[in-house]
């Protein structure tokens, strides 16, 4: 019997849920694009959303999909919703958020869901919301639905060094290409090419009203260290900023020290830390 206020939020509930989300708007940014698009009907967007607090106000959520999300969680929501996710199994392949909540979430989890293919316990959450102090590439531009083949290997490239296996593995990479696919037709990701290669790439993987956050950001290795990546940045948030949210974000692994000097010199700033836990 869970022994604090928990329950799953339906489609009346929805205003609850978008005042909690502008709460964070950053930590929130995946639940905020899903909810705009599909409601809070877990029948149709492929996850529930649970709510924590007294009576029926709703200080907290936790969303329980592909991923594992909480936003605004204390320690006291975050014991509820371990209570109630630790006696299911796992259909999560991660848990994503601030890392004081992802990481008390998994030392409760742990025992029931473990082990963890990998802990990511500090990956700084920064946010722009001016353009960048430097120049911006000119050759930096959206890609083009007919050059989707040449994208796609960088794209692999970048998943299997960042995630630290292949997005080939389980349907030949389809599902993946798919979504690849769908990001460029929506004007949401962003190329240099020297010729029929694509040397930098990066995609605005979520977008709200609020933010939209930066993911698969990735230099080919034959031209790191030239200065290259910044000045693709810088084109990356002017671009977003005049066409898309009125913030860039995006969390980057605390050890990656040149992508966070490359984003210091575009202009990001500190909004705390994420952390994932990847299964």
């Amino acid at each position: 019997m869970l022994t604090v206020p928990i329950r799953q939020l339906g489609e009346s509930e929805r205003a609850t849920v978008e005042r909690i989300l502008d709460q964070d708007p950053y930590a929130g940014a995946q639940i905020a694009e899903r909810v705009a698009a599909h409601g809070l009907n877990w029948w149709r967007s492929d996850g529930r959303i649970y709510g924590y607090g007294p009576g029926r106000r709703v200080e907290s959520l936790c969303w329980s999909g592909a991923h594992l999300v909480p936003v605004c969680a204390t320690p006291a929501a975050v014991a509820a919703y371990a209570d109630l996710l630790g006696s299911e199994p796992r259909i999560c392949s991660s848990i994503i958020g601030r890392a004081d909540a992802v990481l008390d979430l998994w030392d409760r989890l742990g025992g029931h869901w473990g082990p963890a293919r990998d802990v990511r316990p500090n990956q700084p959450l920064l946010v722009a919301d001016r353009e960048a102090p430097i120049a911006p590439d000119p050759e930096v531009r959206l890609v083009k639905p007919a050059e989707v083949d040449q994208l796609f290997p960088a794209a692999v490239s970048m998943y299997t060094e960042e995630v630290g296996v292949s997005p080939l593995l389980d349907d030949g990479g389809r599902g993946y290409k798919r979504r690849i696919a769908d990001l460029v037709r929506a004007k949401r990701a962003y190329a240099r090419f020297v010729g029929d290669r694509v040397v930098f790439k990066a995609e605005l993987a979520i977008v709200t009203g609020r933010t939209t956050q930066v993911q698969g950001v990735w230099v080919d290795p034959e031209f790191r260290g030239r200065g290259l990546a910044a000045g693709a940045m810088a084109a990356v948030v002017r671009d977003a900023l005049h066409r898309v949210a009125p913030t860039v974000s995006l969390y980057v692994n605390d050890y990656n020290t040149a992508a966070r000097r490359v984003y210091a010199r575009c202009g990001f700033v500190p909004n705390g830390s994420f952390a994932t836990v990847l299964f």
